[in-house]
C-alpha cells in the first residue's frame, strides 16, 4: 500500500482522532475483536503494514478458551485445524488509544469465514443477529447502559482480599456514600483521566456519580443504536482500567469484587421505536402505553432466567445475589413502576422515552451477548405475544425468583430451545461447553476459607 492510499484512509478518520493524533505520525494500528468474555483480541500493526482492505487473520481458536486461557474441548468437526477467521475493520470504531505513548490508533474488527459468512460464535456477529430480526418487524431497539466498577488498592496477590483505594485525603474509602459529591472527587484524578481519555477517543459520558460502595463508580451512556452502546462499553472498559492504572489504582468490572460492599451491575434500558416513523412502539398516540411493551416484559419474565449465562456469565456474578452482602442486586424476574425493588423497572418518562430497565444485569458481562440476550428476550416476548404479570409496587414474593448459582443457571440455558434457535443452537453449544468448563476450573481450587475453617478444625 504506498503512502498516498494510506494518507486517504487516515483523512476520513472521526474528528476526535484527528484532534489527538494533532499532525503527529500515528505509530501502529491495533486490530481488535471482543472474545467470549468481552475482552480485546487481535493484533498490533505497524501503519505501513495496515490497509482497511488488506486481511488479517486469527484462528477461530480464540474462542475455545476460556477466562482463565485453557482451551475447551467440544464436539467440532476439526476443531483444531484452527481455520482462521478474516477480520474486516469497520471503520466507524476507529478511535485513539489515549493511553498509548506514540500516537496509535484502534479499530474494532467483524469477523468473516473463508466463505465470507459471518463468524457465528464472534460476539458482535451476536448481537447484529438480534438486531436484524428487530429489523425485520420495521422496530429500531434501544439501549442506555450504566456501567458500575470499583476502584481498588493494586491487588497483586490473589490470595489478599481486594481493598478500597486510598483517595486524596490519605484515607481509604468509606462505603454508602451513594451520589456524595465528595467521595466522587476523592478520586478526581482518576475521573479526569477518564474524561480526557474519553475526549481524545470520542466517546461521550452522560454523567458520573459514587455508587454505594467504598471506591464504587457508575458511569452513565446516552442512549442509542445497541451495537454502537455495545462497543462504547467494550471500549470504556479499557478506558478505565488504563485511567486507573496510570493514577497507581486498579480497575475492576468483578461483578462482586469485596465481600462486604455491594455488587455491580450494567443495567440496561431498553426501548423500541418505529423504522417507519421513529415513534416509540411501547407508547400509542395518545401517550398509553402499548401491548407491545407488555408483552416486551412478559417475554423478559420468562426469558431472562433462561439467559442468566449471558447476564451472569460467571460463578463470581452470583455473589451479587446474594442478600446478606449489603447487596442492593434484585433477584427476581418482578416488574414494578419506578421500583428498584424489582428486577425490571419502568422508570418515570414521558411517552416518547418508555423504556423497560433491566436491573439484573452484571458489569462483569460482554456487552454485545447481554445487550443480545436481554433484547432477544423482549423480542420472542413481542412475537409470541406473551402477558406479563401483575406489576408490583412494593418487594416481589419468591414466585419471581431467579436462578443464584452459576449450575442451575446453565442447567436452565441447556433447555432454553427458543434462546437456541434465536441466538443460534451452534453459539450456544459453544458458549455453553466454555463456561460449564470455567465452573469446573472454580470447583477444582480449594479456597481461602476452606483453609481456615476445615484445615484444622476436621
Amino acid at each position: 500500500m504506498g503512502s498516498q492510499d494510506s494518507a486517504l484512509w487516515l483523512e476520513q478518520l472521526p474528528e476526535a482522532f484527528q484532534v489527538y493524533r494533532n499532525g503527529r505520525k500515528l505509530d501502529e494500528v491495533e486490530c481488535i475483536v471482543p472474545d467470549l468474555n468481552g475482552m480485546s483480541r487481535g493484533k498490533a500493526i505497524p501503519l505501513n503494514k495496515f490497509s482497511p482492505l488488506k486481511p488479517i487473520f486469527l484462528p477461530v481458536s480464540i474462542f475455545y478458551q476460556t477466562i482463565t486461557g485453557e482451551d475447551v474441548e467440544m464436539d467440532i468437526e476439526n476443531q483444531w485445524a484452527e481455520s482462521d477467521m478474516e477480520l474486516r475493520p469497520d471503520m466507524t470504531t476507529a478511535m485513539a488509544v489515549p493511553w498509548a505513548k506514540e500516537p496509535t490508533l484502534q479499530i474494532i474488527h467483524d469477523l468473516y469465514d473463508s466463505k465470507g459468512n459471518p463468524v457465528s460464535c464472534a460476539p458482535r456477529n451476536v448481537l447484529k443477529r438480534v438486531i436484524a430480526m428487530y429489523r425485520e418487524q420495521g422496530w429500531i431497539p434501544v439501549v442506555a447502559p450504566e456501567l458500575e466498577f470499583y476502584l481498588t488498592k493494586p491487588n497483586v496477590d490473589p490470595n489478599e482480599p481486594i481493598e478500597p483505594p486510598v483517595g486524596r485525603t490519605g484515607r481509604s474509602g468509606t462505603a454508602r456514600q451513594s451520589y456524595s459529591m465528595s467521595a466522587v472527587d476523592e478520586y478526581g484524578e482518576v475521573i479526569d483521566t477518564i474524561y480526557d481519555y474519553a475526549e481524545d477517543a470520542g466517546l461521550h459520558i452522560d454523567s458520573v456519580i459514587q455508587e454505594d460502595g467504598a471506591g464504587q463508580v457508575e458511569i452513565n451512556l446516552t442512549h442509542g443504536d445497541p451495537l454502537l452502546l455495545a462497543d462504547q462499553v467494550f471500549y470504556f472498559k479499557r478506558i478505565i482500567k488504563e485511567a486507573a492504572l496510570n493514577n497507581g489504582m486498579f480497575a475492576t468490572f468483578m461483578a462482586k469484587p469485596m465481600r462486604d460492599q455491594p455488587g455491580s451491575a450494567m443495567h440496561i434500558h431498553q426501548s423500541v421505536v418505529s423504522a417507519e416513523s421513529g415513534e416509540n412502539i411501547f407508547s400509542d398516540a395518545e401517550g398509553n402505553e402499548t401491548q407491545l411493551f407488555h408483552y416486551f416484559i412478559g417475554g423478559l419474565q420468562k426469558y431472562l432466567p433462561q439467559v442468566m449465562p449471558f447476564i451472569a456469565p460467571n460463578v463470581n456474578s452470583y455473589r451479587r445475589f446474594e442478600s446478606d452482602t449489603n447487596s442492593s442486586a434484585p433477584t427476581n424476574m418482578g416488574w414494578g413502576y419506578d421500583n428498584r425493588a424489582t428486577g425490571l423497572r419502568v422508570p418515570n418518562s414521558g411517552a416518547q422515552d418508555r423504556r423497560i430497565e433491566n436491573r439484573l444485569v452484571g458489569v462483569d458481562t460482554n456487552p454485545y451477548l447481554s445487550i443480545s440476550a436481554s433484547l432477544i428476550c423482549g423480542y420472542l416476548g413481542m412475537m409470541k405475544k406473551i402477558p406479563p404479570a401483575e406489576s408490583i409496587a412494593g418487594e416481589p414474593g419468591e414466585e419471581f425468583a431467579i436462578p443464584t448459582t452459576f449450575d442451575e443457571a446453565l442447567h436452565l440455558f441447556d433447555d432454553a430451545a427458543d434462546i437456541h434457535q434465536a441466538l443460534g443452537a451452534d453459539f450456544c453449544e459453544l458458549y455453553a461447553n466454555v463456561k460449564k468448563e470455567e465452573l469446573r476450573q472454580f470447583h477444582r481450587e480449594i479456597s481461602p476459607w476452606e483453609r481456615k475453617y476445615l484445615l484444622l478444625h476436621v
